[in-house]
């Protein structure tokens, strides 16, 4: 009995040990664009515009876009890019050896990005918000940026022409584990060059970007969700027929 009570003691731990795991900077919860068109479509532009230069959503058409509204016309002539028909994948044209040579890692592919990045500490979006707000300036890195997200990234600060470039202020505070150590905090951003965009507007742009990418990682979603109540008021329905047939069947039969 006692060492049943340890694994479901072990078990209820797992959920903690996982969020202790993730440690790192605490993230931001992401405002929801799945029912915001306008949001979805301004996402797909910042996309196409920011992140198809490097990474690829391979798994992505460009005429899936028509889901947000926008014809084929539209996405030809401010989406496509990098194909030549609406029906192409989005993919980047950069070679993954010159990716490799100038960032020292091939990019990841975005298609699925902000479902793989959920974790016990926020949703995949959570995750992707909060990283892409959090770039700094740090000229001991290549790229001249640092993230508190993902310390020593290796992917440039794109987005720094909109935000501005901000600087990250640390405090020295005593190691709660180890007397004889001291450690680094965080203690906020502080502006060094006003961006063209003001906080508000940046953050606005960064969560239309999010929610983009969180619709690409599951475009059936807001279909899956209305089919799924259907599904469960149709169980009812059917639950309740098969219960009274029941007992009307036995009804008879005693």
């Amino acid at each position: 009995m006692n060492f049943h009570k340890k694994i479901l003691a072990l078990l209820a731990l797992v959920p903690a040990l996982a969020f202790a795991s993730e440690g790192g900077h605490p993230l931001d919860r992401a405002p929801d664009r799945s029912h915001d068109m306008a949001a979805l479509q301004n996402g797909a532009k910042l996309f196409v515009n920011y992140c198809l230069n490097c990474h690829n959503a391979s798994s992505m058409r460009y005429n899936r876009l028509r889901d947000l509204g926008l014809t084929e016309d539209q996405i030809k002539n401010n989406l496509l890019f990098t194909g030549e028909k609406v029906g192409e994948m989005m993919t980047t044209a950069m070679a993954a050896k010159d990716a490799k040579a100038w960032f020292g890692v091939i990019p990841p592919d975005l298609s699925v990005i902000a479902r793989a990045k959920a974790s016990p500490a926020g949703s995949g979006g959570d995750y992707l918000y909060t990283y892409l707000r959090t770039f700094y300036k740090d000229d001991t890195r290549p790229t001249g940026f640092n993230n508190l997200v993902v310390p020593n990234v290796a992917m440039p600060h794109v987005l720094w022409q909109m935000q501005g470039i901000q600087s990250a202020k640390m405090v020295e505070e005593q190691d709660p584990h180890d007397a004889s150590k001291k450690i680094h905090k965080f203690a906020g951003f502080e502006q060094v060059t006003p961006g063209t965009m003001s906080k508000l507007e940046f953050d606005t742009a960064v969560a239309d970007l999010v929610g983009y990418m969180e619709w690409m990682a599951e475009p059936a979603q807001q279909t899956r969700k209305r089919l799924g109540v259907w599904v469960l008021l149709f169980m009812t329905g059917f639950a309740f027929l098969a219960w009274r047939l029941n007992a009307s069947y036995w009804k008879e039969v005693k």
